[in-house]
C-alpha cells in the first residue's frame, strides 16, 4: 500500500475540503435559478424560445453587473450602500454628458471609477465604517446626477442602444454576455494570484502584509472593479431604458447585497462565489418576472420576493449545517 506523509494527506484534505466548500457556495443558488425559469417556463412557454429568452434575460444585465460590483466590495469585508446612486450618475453620463460633449461624456467614466477606488482608500485609511461612507458617498453621487438632470429625460445616443441590444440570432447576447463575464471574472478571483490577494485583504489581511503585498493597493483594486463593475450596469441599464433617471438604480442597492448573499458569500470578508452571485441576481431578478406571471400585485411583490430569498438562505444554512455534521463524524 502507499503511504503518503503527513503533510501531503493534509494538502489534498485542505484541498478537497475547499473545493466542496467553493461547489456548495454556488451549487444551491444556481439549482434555485433553474427552479424558478422551469416554473415561468411551465406558465409561459414562450420563455423558452430565443426571444423569450432575451426578453426574460436581457433586463436582467445591470442587475447582474450592480451584483458583481457589490461581490467586489463584500470580498474586501466592507458593504456598498452607494452602488445604486453611482450607477444613476453613468447613467446621467451616458444620456446627458455623452450626446452632448462625448470627450467630456468618455473621460468622466475613468474618473468616476477613480472616485470609487479613492473612496476606497478613505476607507482603509482612516479606517472608517464602509457603511457610513458608502451611504454618505451615494448621496453626492445622487447630488451630482440630479444637477446634471433634474427630472428624467435625455437620450442615450444610438450606437450605446443598438450594442446594448444586439442579438446575433444563435443565442441571446444576454447568455453570452454574462457567460463570459461569469468565466473571467471567475478565472481572476478565484485562480489568479492577485484575485487570491484581493480576497485576502478581506479575510486576512495580516497575512497579506506579511506575504509582501499591500493592503491598500488591493482595497484600492476592489472598490476600482466595484467602479468599473457599476460603469457596466450603467451601460446596460442606459442602453435599455434610453434615456437618464438619476434614480433609475436605486433599488439595486439592496438587491445586490442579497444577491451576493443568496449567491453564497458572507459579511465576513473574502468569502464570495462569482458564479453564486450571478446565479443570486438571475434569482432575484426571475423570482420578479415569476410573480408577475402569476399576477401578484406590485405591492405585494416587494414581500414575496423577500420571503423567496429568505427561504433561499435558509437552506443554504441548513446546508452549512449538515456539511459541518458530517465533518464532525
Amino acid at each position: 500500500m502507499t503511504s503518503f506523509p503527513d503533510d501531503t494527506v493534509a494538502r489534498r484534505s485542505g484541498g478537497i475540503a475547499l473545493l466542496q466548500q467553493t461547489r456548495a457556495a454556488w451549487f444551491l443558488p444556481a439549482v434555485a435559478a433553474i427552479i424558478v425559469f422551469a416554473l415561468l417556463v411551465a406558465l409561459r412557454p414562450a420563455v423558452a424560445s430565443f426571444t423569450g429568452l432575451s426578453l426574460v434575460l436581457t433586463p436582467l444585465l445591470p442587475l447582474v453587473f450592480a451584483v458583481l460590483a457589490q461581490m467586489f466590495i463584500i470580498a474586501g469585508g466592507d458593504i456598498d450602500l452607494g452602488i445604486g446612486s453611482y450607477i444613476g450618475l453613468v447613467n446621467v453620463v451616458f444620456a446627458v454628458v455623452l450626446p452632448a460633449n462625448p470627450v467630456l461624456g468618455i473621460v468622466l467614466l475613468p474618473v468616476l471609477v477613480l472616485a470609487y477606488a479613492g473612496m476606497g482608500a478613505l476607507i482603509h485609511l482612516r479606517r472608517l465604517p464602509s457603511i457610513v461612507v458608502t451611504l454618505g458617498m451615494s448621496f453626492v453621487w445622487l447630488g451630482i446626477g440630479i444637477v446634471l438632470l433634474p427630472t428624467p429625460g435625455g437620450q442615450v445616443p444610438a450606437w450605446i442602444v443598438s450594442m446594448v441590444r444586439f442579438n446575433p440570432g444563435v443565442i441571446p447576447m444576454a447568455i453570452v454576455v454574462m457567460a463570459v463575464t461569469t468565466v473571467v471574472v471567475a478565472w481572476f478571483l478565484e485562480r489568479s494570484k492577485y484575485g487570491a490577494v484581493l480576497r485576502g485583504a478581506g479575510s486576512n489581511p495580516e497575512g497579506i502584509r506579511r506575504a509582501g503585498w499591500s493592503v491598500l493597493r488591493a482595497k484600492l483594486g476592489l472598490y476600482a472593479l466595484a467602479g468599473l463593475f457599476g460603469v457596466l450596469s450603467g451601460l446596460f441599464l442606459s442602453g435599455q431604458a434610453g434615456g437618464g433617471d438619476a434614480n433609475i438604480a436605486q433599488s439595486y442597492v439592496l438587491l445586490s447585497i442579497a444577491g451576493v448573499i443568496v449567491g453564497g458569500g458572507s459579511f465576513a470578508g473574502g468569502k464570495v462565489s462569482v458564479v453564486g452571485a450571478v446565479a443570486g441576481a438571475l434569482v432575484i431578478g426571475l423570482i420578479g418576472s415569476l410573480l408577475q406571471f402569476l399576477g401578484v400585485p406590485s405591492s405585494f411583490q416587494a414581500a414575496a420576493q423577500g420571503l423567496v430569498l429568505v427561504l433561499v438562505l435558509v437552506l443554504r444554512a441548513m446546508s452549512s449545517w449538515i456539511r459541518r455534521d458530517r465533518g464532525a463524524l
